[in-house]
């Protein structure tokens, strides 16, 4: 898995646990699709880790088969050895003939579906308090006199019966959401926002195609990418539709096998899930499908199962409201919406099922083209709320005008076995063999919970059993040993190469995209415009990167002279094929159609680009700087901004916001060795810019003033 994606799930789950120690009510914002059960099971096994005296009721408000779902994978993270201290169990009426449930006591995990507490349900008529009473009480000593965390997965929705439970039986509440209610209170305590889990990969970016379209428009795009889908991916897509709950279900129905039923889609295999219940129980009255498999006579629930893979044959699947929450189909990248909705939870809801990475554990080794391919969304009928807004942008062009004239080397950390002199088949071959070896398990887990390049190391060295042991006892020893390497960067940092070995240079991708912060500055010269009469408008991250835009912005045109402005300007436009020609008026064709000058500075839009860095702090992780400027003399500026809340100045002076910049510093100083770049760290503080400096190994802290004298100046 990358390492980005480790990073940000780690971060949000270090950072719930912080907020369980400082209030009794949190809540967790993530994107459908970026991992939510996997950071659930996370947080419990931690806290479980901590305290033994805990007990976990996650209640599951889909309407789908969600908690079953969470169930399975709570076993499966426990049985692998993820999350060794899960003890799950699911309540279920299909356990007992009894008039009510029995809920054993022995497990720290219980899954609550959304069908058990309802009003009326079985579990409401006693059996949950006398399954909480038996679990905090210590009456005689025979309790088990624990305290509960509840989790509400899809918090969302409302669970009126269980939340009157609260106050008397359950310590800690945690609400987890892509779409947290704010009525109800729930505004994010810890959040991972679209852009993170975009530029982690974790979910695809969404191309919001035209609205208002026939359906035929997203059948043809489906036909048109299927193929490419198949060779760069090895995995077969689906396109999804969802169709109206009811009076208009017939005749869309009717609008989309119109073109089903056309001599060019013939071959395209279809699935209708129109899941119903009678008396009970799932009916598949409705559902149908051409494809050649043995699931028609199954439930409804089984052909949801089949679909969901990789290799499964249907290129389209055509659903009404029963596909919502909880249904993990990652082959999934085009969604059509006949249904309109004034529902967001609903809408971000539906959005994630075609949002999942179909290649997520192994997404490094793509190619390029693939990634790309991976990473996008088409949707129709449906618009994003204003609340978060995904900007796509661009180079000018031509493109090559400016990449041409801003490449940029970059570095990163080599691991501790491609250092000079280091053998690891020595320094193991010098540890004492152990009489006895560990628990498998433990030693399993802490290879497992390594970074990549410690993998690496374990799965060359381990050619058989004894060698695994070996190299599994002494990993604490060789994951210190690796980082204190990796941190001495005069050491491990090089500059990043190509296949062949050559110095790689890159440059801001031709094609890149945001998150609209509501944070504008009008920029119409720099490397990057957008479509629409907004062209110009451009958002940033934070208050402190919008201020230091503007200063960047008239700093580029800063100096009178023309050709000496300090940003260096190209010329961009569509190359003329008639260039050098000399007219009849005397005159001679110019270069370039519709002529530009921009300057060459841009904002670093994290998807897609390859400016970054690499730093170790803990593991290694990769500084993409905020801003990039090539001025008239040839010299490259980076800069990453930083910002302190001046209501909380104390995050200023925190160990781990030092530890940061320290780290961020020392790795600056030893990138603008090998690359000769002026890396800056400007942080703004009380209204004050506090400039750091990393040129030529040296740390220097400017004032703003200094700070624009020094970029103006030829030194």
């Amino acid at each position: 898995m990358l390492q980005e994606v480790i990073d940000l799930h780690d971060s949000a789950v270090s950072s719930l646990i912080e907020k369980t120690r400082e209030k009794n009510n949190i809540t967790f914002k993530s994107p459908t699709g970026s991992g939510k059960t996997y950071m659930m099971a996370d947080l419990m096994n931690r806290i479980l880790s901590e305290r033994e005296d805990i007990v976990f009721i996650v209640s599951t408000l889909s309407k789908g088969n969600l908690g079953q779902q969470n169930y399975e994978k709570f076993i499966e993270y426990q049985q692998n050895g993820d999350f060794p201290k899960l003890k799950p169990y699911i309540i279920n009426t299909t356990l007992s003939t009894e008039e009510s449930l029995f809920i054993p006591t022995d497990y720290n995990v219980y899954v609550l579906p959304r069908d058990l507490y309802k009003e009326g349900g079985l579990l409401m008529r006693g059996t949950m308090t006398n399954f909480l009473q038996e679990i905090t009480a210590n009456l005689y000593g025979n309790g088990a006199n624990k305290q509960i965390y509840v989790i509400k997965d899809e918090c969302h929705q409302a669970t009126n019966n269980l939340d009157e439970l609260a106050k008397e039986y359950f310590t800690k509440i945690i609400n987890i959401s892509a779409t947290p209610k704010l009525s109800r209170g729930q505004v994010p305590d810890v959040e991972i926002t679209e852009e993170q889990a975009i530029n982690a990969n974790l979910i695809k970016k969404v191309e919001l195609c035209e609205d208002k379209v026939d359906i035929s428009v997203a059948i043809e795009k489906f036909e048109e990418i299927k193929e490419k889908y198949r060779n760069l991916l090895g995995v077969n897509p689906c396109l999804i539709v969802q169709i109206s709950n009811k009076d208009k279900a017939d005749e869309e129905l009717s609008k989309i096998f119109n073109v089903l039923n056309k001599p060019e889609h013939q071959a395209l295999k279809w699935m209708t899930i129109m899941q119903k219940t009678q008396k009970g129980k799932e009916s598949n009255e409705g559902s149908d499908t051409n494809d050649d498999c043995k699931h028609k006579g199954l439930p409804v629930s089984r052909w949801r199962d089949y679909v969901k893979e990789s290799s499964s044959t249907v290129d389209i699947i055509i659903f009404k409201m029963v596909i919502s929450e909880g249904w993990d189909i990652p082959r999934a990248c085009m969604l059509y919406q006949f249904r309109n909705t004034e529902s967001e939870q609903l809408d971000e809801q539906v959005l994630g099922r075609v949002r999942r990475n179909p290649r997520l554990l192994d997404f490094e080794k793509l190619s390029d083209e693939a990634k790309e391919l991976a990473m996008t969304a088409w949707v129709w009928g449906l618009r994003k709320k204003d609340e978060v807004k995904i900007r796509y942008t661009r180079l000018f062009e031509e493109p090559s005008d400016i990449t041409e004239n801003l490449k940029l080397k970059t570095t990163r950390l080599k691991t501790l076995t491609q250092r000079s002199g280091f053998d690891l088949e020595g320094y193991l071959g010098s540890k004492p063999r152990h009489a006895t070896y560990g628990s498998i398990f433990n030693l399993y887990r802490k290879i497992k919970n390594a970074d990549k390049e410690i993998k690496d190391m374990c799965s060359y060295y381990s050619t058989d059993t004894d060698r695994w042991f070996l190299f599994a006892e002494n990993v604490d020893d060789i994951i210190s040993k690796n980082s204190s390497y990796l941190c001495d960067y005069a050491k491990s940092m090089e500059l990043s190469t190509d296949e062949s070995g050559y110095v790689k240079e890159v440059s801001f991708p031709v094609e890149s995209s945001y998150t609209d912060m509501g944070k504008y500055v009008s920029i119409g010269d720099w490397v990057w415009k957008r479509k629409g009469v907004d062209s110009e408008k451009f958002s940033f991250d934070s208050d402190a990167e919008r201020e230091f835009a503007e200063i960047l912005k008239e700093l580029a045109q800063d100096d009178n002279d023309e050709d000496k402005r300090v940003a260096m300007r190209v010329v961009v436009g569509k190359n003329n094929p008639r260039a050098g020609e000399r007219l009849l008026d005397g005159s001679i064709e110019p270069q370039k159609l519709n002529p530009k000058k921009k300057y060459l500075w841009g904002k670093n839009f994290l998807s897609q680009s390859e400016i970054k860095f690499e730093y170790c702090l803990g593991n290694i992780h990769s500084s993409y700087p905020d801003f990039v400027m090539r001025d008239s003399y040839g010299r490259i500026h980076l800069f990453e901004v930083k910002s302190v809340n001046c209501s909380n100045a104390s995050h200023f002076d925190s160990e781990e916001y030092k530890d940061k910049m320290e780290e961020l510093k020392r790795c600056y100083k030893q990138a603008s060795i090998l690359t000769g770049y002026n890396f800056y760290l400007p942080v703004l503080k009380d209204e004050i810019w506090h400039i750091s400096l990393l040129s030529g190994g040296n740390e220097t802290t400017l004032t703003l003033n200094q700070f624009k004298n020094y970029v103006k100046a030829n030194i």
